[in-house]
């Protein structure tokens, strides 16, 4: 039996929806808020770090999106989502790397310093400050202080832009983009993604005041 703790916005999450439907494997959910439930002593027992997603599988626990995503290839190698020859196995796992050591740091910095910004400033800086010291990860939590203080202009946000590149990462890799084009249009991205977002879990990337774009524009073109 397998079940996933998770939420809809996170992205290391939704990765693992994606594979999950890819395999057509059924699992039981427990969505979370992050709201501070990931501190609870019983969720941190599974996984220690306070993050999601966890997958349990047979009552055993295992943490990191990426490992989390081996695992089910491996435990469930019917409809393999890696390639066969060892050499293409390797790149997929750098790929990996990459997220998981530069991409995905890069993406929370820029997601608190402008949807979740709004929300974290209408908390009481004791509120705030509480929940960042319960975070396993005092680096991770140095990083949602500095945004959540200084938004854009964050010391953190030009490194972060500056590795994104944004739309910019595409130009002369049509590939990238096609690759793209294709995974929107698998169903699973739609079952894992876009049809388990509902208006309350779009509404930070919708309503962001004032338009973080401009900004963002000026970093990319002073980097270029």
């Amino acid at each position: 039996m397998l079940e996933l703790y998770h939420s809809i916005n996170s992205v290391c999450a939704q990765k693992v929806r994606i594979a999950l439907a890819e395999k057509e494997l059924p699992y039981k959910e427990h969505l979370m808020t992050l709201g501070g439930d990931q501190f609870d002593p019983a969720y941190m027992k599974l996984n220690p770090n306070a993050v999601v997603p966890t997958l349990i599988h047979d009552g055993q626990p295992i943490i990191e999106s990426s490992v989390i995503l081996y695992y089910l290839d491996e435990a469930f190698p019917e409809k393999s989502l890696m390639p066969v020859a060892p050499l293409a196995r390797a790149k997929v796992r750098l790929f990996n790397k990459l997220i998981d050591e530069y991409v995905h740091n890069s993406c929370t910095i820029l997601t608190f310093a402008t949807a979740f910004r709004p929300g974290l400033l209408k908390m009481t800086p004791e509120e705030r400050e509480a929940g960042f010291a319960k975070a396993p990860s005092k680096q991770r939590s140095a990083y949602k202080r500095d945004v959540v203080a200084h938004g854009l202009d964050s010391r953190f946000v030009k490194d972060a832009v500056e590795l994104l590149r944004l739309s910019r990462m595409w130009d002369g890799r049509p590939n990238v983009a096609a690759w793209w084009e294709r995974v929107r249009q698998r169903p699973s991205t739609d079952t894992a993604i876009f049809n388990r977002m509902m208006e309350g879990d779009a509404a930070p990337f919708k309503s962001l005041q004032p338009d973080p774009w401009p900004k963002v524009q000026e970093m990319l073109l002073a980097a270029a």
